[in-house]
């Protein structure tokens, strides 16, 4: 008791000292096309945050001070495995392999479902990627790499097939990107894609033409990326030509191809100007991961097979189903290397539609600071006439930030914001989240939902997107601190004046001397 006392103490100390800090006014950008990617190397950065707190790594001298060491993932906001990946010529240091035998290993392309634009040239068609070559390790050697990423077990410790799923993805973890290819495409129309067969929206069609070869301008880069608009040439075909995106509603499904490996496949789509796209996220919404719990997030997304979030395809299909041209983009920060696993999943569960993740390199340098923000603002400029629903979860502190900002920064695009609330349906979930971005949004345009079902009924074609019998208890703070902290007094000003470092601090101590983290 003693000891909890005086952890409550510390924690209790700075906060007089803390004010909250005031939002920054941040001016709309203008609207335009998204314009071709550069292809010039750039820095590999730091994995951006699925943070727990926003604050928490800026916290870590003054808690390392109070508690010495502490676990990388509750530094870092995430766990392990979603950080520091060795690439490149660090694999083949750290696995002692000759430039010999990764020669004669075959060239394999990571090739992620992308998304189209009209243009006053036509379609212009993102075309995102890695290539790499997956080397030769030995079961011993995985096994000893994957007990690296296991939290309070081994891969000894797992039932035959987690054992065979964590040695697979370990594998695609320690491939040897391929910088200064040239990589070119086969593109043709595409039947069908997703688990409705639908892929895309209710009306999804099988593009009339378009089936040629592209060739990528430039090279990968030093990280074996590529990211780029290419026009695409109306071709036709047996079912005539590709329809332009300013005379028709229609998504239109194209199937890429890479050249040279049969590893680079994926289904890309052309979004017309108007219409409604959905970007949702993964973890945590779509299936079970508990990223708010490491050990548990890390055996989900590491070994176990993964499990969907209730009844969410349900939903999903019945959107596809019921909204007409209802474009589905999935957005993960996840890294590119173990994304393979989320197209799947996506492919087998919900419907089918274009993708975005965590590249391992970036042309923006604001891409460094928030990939979330930089994929958001890229396919939000790249359809200016589109109407947006945002879907994800609170245990994310990027998305509780950067949601709101882009209902502001973008107010005519942003159709509903529905957040699940993680902490009040699963006890594991001791982070607060802060709600104050929502402050300035009309209750209409977004809802903090429990459960899947809670999204049904909603007309969200016509911008319905609060279910009223779902009580939202948002006092626009930080919210689920403990002993009733972050709430607001009469004045409107939160109470002991605490901040998202104060927060960061108040959790961590608290954690420590329980032995939650």
């Amino acid at each position: 008791m003693a000891k909890f006392v005086h952890c409550l103490l510390l924690a209790l100390l700075p906060a007089a000292l803390a004010a909250p800090a005031p939002a920054p006014i941040v001016a709309a950008p203008h609207p335009m096309i998204t314009a071709r990617a550069s292809l010039t190397d750039r820095t590999p950065t730091r994995v951006q945050e699925r943070d727990l707190i926003s604050s928490i790594e800026g916290f870590g001298s003054y808690l390392s001070s109070v508690l010495g060491t502490f676990p990388s993932y509750v530094a870092s906001g995430v766990p392990n495995f979603f950080q520091d990946f060795p690439t490149g010529t660090a694999v083949e240091k750290s696995l002692g392999i000759s430039s010999t035998d990764l020669a004669a290993t075959p060239t394999q392309v990571l090739n992620i479902p992308g998304y189209a634009n009209w243009t006053d040239q036509g379609w212009n068609l993102r075309f995102r990627g890695n290539v790499f070559k997956q080397p030769n390790i030995s079961e011993s050697k995985l096994d000893d790499l994957a007990n690296v990423f296991l939290v309070g077990t081994s891969i000894q410790q797992l039932p035959p097939a987690e054992q065979t799923q964590a040695r697979n993805l370990t594998a695609e973890i320690y491939v040897v990107q391929q910088g200064g290819v040239n990589v070119t495409m086969n593109i043709e129309p595409a039947s069908s894609q997703g688990s409705d067969g639908t892929a895309g929206g209710s009306n999804a069609i099988t593009a009339g033409g378009g089936a040629q070869n592209i060739t990528l301008m430039g090279q990968t880069t030093s990280e074996g990326d590529f990211d780029q608009f290419l026009p695409l040439k109306n071709v036709s075909g047996p079912g005539g030509y590709l329809l332009p995106g300013n005379a028709t509603t229609s998504i239109q499904r194209l199937n890429v191809f890479t050249q040279g490996t049969e590893t680079g496949n994926a289904t890309s789509y052309l979004v017309p100007e108007a219409g409604l796209t959905i970007i949702s996220d993964i973890d945590d919404i779509l299936r079970i991961t508990r990223i708010y719990q490491p050990a548990d997030g890390l055996l989900n997304s590491f070994a176990k097979a993964f499990v969907p979030w209730m009844n969410m395809p349900d939903i999903y299909a019945n959107w596809s189903k019921s909204i007409p041209d209802f474009h589905f983009h999935y957005l993960t920060t996840t890294p590119e290397q173990v994304t393979r696993n989320y197209m799947d999943f996506i492919f087998k569960t919900y419907p089918g539609g274009s993708f975005d993740t965590r590249p391992l390199n970036f042309s923006d340098v604001s891409a460094t600071l928030s990939i979330r923000k930089f994929l958001l603002e890229k396919i939000f400029q790249t359809y200016p006439k589109r109407k947006f629903i945002l879907i994800a979860d609170t245990s994310n502190s990027d998305v509780m930030k950067d949601y709101p900002a882009m209902a502001t920064e973008f107010p005519n695009q942003v159709q509903c914001i529905f957040l699940r609330n993680t902490s009040a349906i699963d006890s594991g979930d001791k982070f607060p989240y802060d709600t104050s971005g929502f402050k300035n949004l009309s209750q209409n345009q977004y809802m903090f939902f429990l459960v899947p079902d809670d999204l049904t009924n909603l007309d969200i074609v016509n911008g319905q997107c609060y279910n009223t019998t779902i009580k939202q208890n948002v006092t626009f703070s930080y919210q689920g601190l403990p002993f009733g902290l972050g709430k607001k007094n009469a004045a409107g000003r939160l109470d002991a004046g605490w901040n998202g470092l104060v927060v960061a601090g108040l959790v961590m101590l608290l954690g420590s001397c329980l032995g939650i983290l």
